[in-house]
């Protein structure tokens, strides 16, 4: 079916390509097809969200998270499709490209979740920071296939690299405005072409340069994301708390009391609290999933973009009493979870080996390309070195850091500090 939303605009890949004849996909499909057939997309399986991978079967995963978001996002599309009137049959928001774009938004996290992301941002600081929606970006752009042990992009189309682009804002753009070394949000200024590519050359308006305006500018397609990952986030987040047991009745009773609750936060918590004793939970957050997705309509917005898209012709509205049940949540999840003595005693484990990983590493590799203890696999060293400066040598150590498993950080690490773990014969 022809969908007049998109024009060859949005289609355009980063690098021209022509398309084959008896290509039966669009190139959206093709794009998603190329996220879920990835090795970085593999690799979320053993990436925590919550808790470590394996220390429960039934536990989410980076992966498991990553295929609830891209559903949320097409349930979303589904639902505007038949129900707001700014859309009609042959005018709507594409299913597989806000698929891939959910499929695509975390393949950029580093092991051990945000805990790893903030301590690499840290590591790399000297080198212009590192974080995970960028990484994303450079995955997508630059890494995800090898080809003679030497990583290359995917060439996405606009419209899909600019639905993962959830930050406009560079490291030193955002530096400067907050006069310090940002945390997060933010892309690598090394990527300031792709942003360039996704506006296509468009002047920025002065209002927007390099303020804070910028940093939420998003297609529909990332608006959509960003409120299925909230959704995902806060209501199956949640779950895993409550069946770990670091949500019980009591626990939240004490938190709420310590807490100054609105209005509108009073009700959830109470039926929160009733559905746990009723141990009714799955259900319950199956209806509220659905109560999300039905929260959501268009508005019309215009900018300097919306000439060009309807991508930017709309702005997604969500309910408030929705949006405040999720920040509920999302605070819970915060509170009670993440911030718990368990929760923190690991991260404090896994922030210590990612700062022994990176600076061994960095020690052999980042200050020389010539000099220095090999220990790393030799097609990575290799391409490493090929580097011509610190900052690109530091930030291909990154890359591999950012592309180990869990799993497999820990090991590096017992290889290389604990003198009784491993084999000569062990694969690198």
């Amino acid at each position: 079916m022809n969908n007049r939303f998109y024009q060859t605009f949005d289609t355009t890949r980063l690098r021209p390509s022509t398309p084959k004849k008896d290509e039966h996909r669009s190139p959206f499909q093709i794009d998603r097809d190329r996220v879920i057939f990835s090795y970085a997309f593999r690799c979320l399986q053993s990436k925590t969200q919550v808790f470590q991978p394996g220390e429960y079967d039934f536990y989410r995963t980076r992966l498991t998270h990553s295929i609830e978001v891209a559903r949320i996002g097409r349930s979303i599309c589904d639902y505007l499709r038949v129900n707001d009137p700014h859309l009609e049959d042959a005018f709507f928001i594409d299913l597989d490209l806000t698929e891939a774009v959910g499929l695509a938004h975390d393949l950029g996290h580093p092991p051990f979740g945000h805990m790893g992301e903030k301590k690499l941002n840290l590591l790399m600081a000297p080198y212009g920071g590192f974080e995970g929606n960028a990484q994303t970006l450079r995955i997508l752009t630059e890494l995800i296939y090898q080809h003679d042990r030497q990583p290359y992009g995917m060439n996405p189309t606009r419209a899909f690299l600019d639905g993962v682009f959830k930050y406009k804002l560079c490291y030193s753009e955002k530096k400067a405005l907050q006069q310090q070394t940002p945390r997060n949000q933010f892309f690598f200024d090394e990527q300031t072409p792709y942003r360039d590519f996704v506006f296509s050359g468009q002047e920025i308006p002065a209002e927007m340069r390099g303020q804070l305006p910028l940093n939420t500018f998003r297609s529909i397609e990332c608006q959509i994301m960003d409120w299925a990952d909230d959704a995902a986030y806060s209501l199956h987040d949640i779950l895993d708390g409550i069946k770990a047991g670091f949500l019980t009745p009591e626990r939240i009773g004490e938190w709420a009391a310590s807490q100054s609750i609105s209005a509108t936060w009073e009700q959830p918590l109470k039926a929160l609290i009733d559905v746990y004793k009723r141990k009714n939970m799955e259900a319950y957050f199956s209806i509220k999933m659905g109560t999300f997705v039905r929260a959501c309509r268009l508005d019309p917005w215009e900018n300097f973009m919306s000439p060009l898209t309807h991508r930017y012709c709309y702005r997604l509205h969500v309910e408030e009493a929705v949006k405040a049940e999720c920040a509920l949540y999302k605070k819970l999840a915060f509170d009670l979870i993440f911030e718990s003595p368990e929760i923190r005693q690991v991260a404090f484990k896994r922030s210590h080996l990612i700062d022994k990983l990176f600076n061994a590493i960095s020690e052999a590799y980042v200050e020389s390309s010539q000099r220095g203890l090999e220990i790393l696999p030799i097609a990575v060293a290799e391409w490493v070195k090929e580097a011509t400066t610190v900052s690109e040598r530091a930030r291909k150590v990154c890359d591999y850091i950012t592309g180990l498993t869990d799993r497999q950080a820990i090991q590096l690490y017992k290889r290389l500090f604990d003198p009784e773990f491993g084999s000569l014969f062990d694969p690198l």
